[in-house]
């Protein structure tokens, strides 16, 4: 991959994490998170894309349906683990 496709991936990433946090609502903390997360499933996606030789929606080297599928699934999967750990911390207080 070169350096043109790289930024550009990195940019679709974090735009994604952008838009679902603010779908979703959070605060400064969970955006560092969503971004995070949404660029870590973003380079999965591409990586897993790359090992098995899918061919979905590409971009140049950049297979932007798989990097897409995995961004959004990380970052579903954070916030779902997030709130989880939320209601489990509420409850402790309660004790």
């Amino acid at each position: 991959m070169n350096i043109p496709s790289a930024v550009f991936a990195f940019v679709a990433a974090l735009l994604l994490g952008s838009l679902f946090h603010l779908i979703v609502d959070g605060g400064p903390r969970r955006l560092i998170l969503y971004l995070i997360l949404s660029t870590a499933g973003f380079g999965l996606g591409q990586w897993l894309a790359a090992t098995q030789g899918w061919l979905f929606l590409p971009v140049g080297p950049l297979q932007l349906g798989p990097c897409v599928l995995g961004s959004l699934l990380t970052l579903l999967l954070g916030h779902w683990l997030s709130q989880v750990e939320g209601k489990t911390a509420s409850r402790r207080g309660r004790l």
